[in-house]
């Protein structure tokens, strides 16, 4: 993970030094980090997280897939609950396999899905064997 000291919090931690485990880390500290699958391979990396602003949630985290110098891009939007935060090897782990990723539904970074819309996300938590959950305020 690409954070510094000002971007790592953690519960309780009064000094300036970033601890183990953070429980809340600045979002431009995450984008850019690598997303690997189960195998250890990886199955691309952060663009950016889709904050629902009514809950405060981070609802999807937009990964890059199959660009080669930036050609090709292939954008995901990733249940934000189907990855883990691997700490110790600074990477979010998404328990699927290239290919599946390769057949989800994507899109281009000029033409982006309404996010906010419920038959979309519940498709999209679906593929990936997520719960969809909506904020019924916010929806």
């Amino acid at each position: 993970m690409n954070h510094d000291n000002r971007e790592t919090v953690r519960q309780g931690n009064t000094s300036s030094k970033p601890t183990t485990g953070a429980l809340l880390l600045g979002s431009s500290s995450l984008v850019g980090n690598e997303v690997v699958n189960r195998a250890h391979e990886s199955v691309g990396d952060i663009k950016e997280f889709m904050l629902d602003t009514t809950s405060g949630k981070i609802e999807y985290a937009v990964l890059s897939f199959g660009s080669f110098l930036g050609m090709g891009e292939k954008l995901f939007a990733v249940p934000f609950r189907a990855l883990t935060l691997d700490t110790e090897n600074k990477c979010f782990i998404l328990d699927v396999d290239k290919q599946r990723l390769k057949e989800a539904p994507g899109f281009d970074r000029d033409h982006w899905p309404d996010m906010a819309d419920q038959i979309w996300a519940r498709s999209v938590h679906h593929y990936y064997g997520t719960e969809y959950q909506p904020d019924t305020a916010s929806h």
